[in-house]
């Protein structure tokens, strides 16, 4: 299993130059089964990787370019009368597809932003009074511009605590970006990538991240963390049960990414700023960091 993972891990590397450490929290996020946001500056790489992992994976792909415009129907889909039925039909939206790709997320309306919610937490839509499966797996990744930037609606708290991760691609260093500009086209490079796993595979990996074990000590250690960050000065609320759950989910797959069964303190250490910092923001952008790095080395794993 280990082995497949590292073949995943190195093809994406070979498209996203220089990246390794968010490559491999992506992977992660898609074995834990959870939804990831990437915030960056455009051209960066962020629809790049969501493609690349989607093709990887062998998986159905959409992208959807949310702007300020976008109904909730464009995303989920729509029910028309039909003459030849007569009745309701309905009509399928990009929504319905194994990785989704909502670009640019904050240029929509806080509207057709919180037709994600259901979806991304169920895995599901309501339309017209019916419920309709999503397929399976279902894994979002959501990008954002900065919030400085023009035309821009903060996503709400309860957005954000339903994306697993939040990753920052950054620039690349100097020697990867050379690479990057003596290479072939990124967008003809992802679109010859051949699918490494089946999903029969890549399922059973998902249940395989279930049974990686966390002993007691551990769980106190994820719990003190929780605790701690509730105590904090100058927040209103810190991380929740959920995100507490998520962070269990993402070190036992990026614990399953090293080939154990058991999950340590490292594990827990290497996912904590990708599943809290974005929990931790609250308004003050570029706090989130600093709070993460103080939890992370005033709590101690034994106690």
């Amino acid at each position: 299993m280990k082995q497949n993972i590292d073949h995943i891990v190195q093809a994406l590397n070979g498209i996203l130059l220089g990246k390794e450490p968010q490559v491999r929290l992506a992977v992660c996020g898609l074995l834990a089964g959870g939804h990831l946001l990437i915030e960056d500056i455009p051209g960066m790489g962020k629809t790049t990787l969501s493609h690349a992992l989607a093709r990887i994976m062998g998986l159905s792909y959409q992208r959807i370019q949310f702007t300020n415009d976008l109904l909730p129907a464009d995303v989920l889909g729509y029910a028309m009368y039909d003459r030849q039925a007569n009745g309701l039909v309905f009509h399928p939206g990009p929504i319905f597809a194994q990785v989704v790709l909502a670009d640019e997320i904050n240029r929509a309306s806080p509207r057709t932003q919180s037709a994600l919610l259901e979806a991304m937490e169920e895995r599901q839509v309501s339309i017209e009074g019916k419920t309709r499966p999503l397929p399976e797996p279902f894994f979002v990744i959501a990008t954002q511009n900065p919030l400085d930037q023009g035309g821009t609606f903060p996503l709400p708290e309860s957005q954000l605590d339903r994306f697993l991760m939040r990753l920052h691609l950054g620039y690349p260093d100097p020697r990867a970006e050379r690479q990057l500009l003596e290479g072939e086209d990124r967008r003809a490079l992802t679109d010859n990538l051949q699918a490494l796993l089946p999903q029969e595979q890549l399922h059973a990996m998902q249940q395989a991240v279930q049974s990686v074990s966390t002993s007691p000590a551990l769980l106190d250690y994820v719990q003190r963390l929780l605790e701690h960050s509730r105590r904090m000065p100058g927040l209103m609320y810190g991380l929740s049960p959920r995100a507490g759950l998520g962070l269990l989910r993402a070190a036992r797959a990026w614990a399953l990414m090293a080939g154990r069964n058991h999950v340590l303190p490292d594990d827990v250490q290497a996912v904590f700023p990708a599943v809290a910092e974005h929990r931790l923001e609250q308004g003050e952008a570029g706090k989130s960091r600093e709070r993460v790095r103080q939890l992370l080395t005033t709590v101690s794993v034994l106690e």
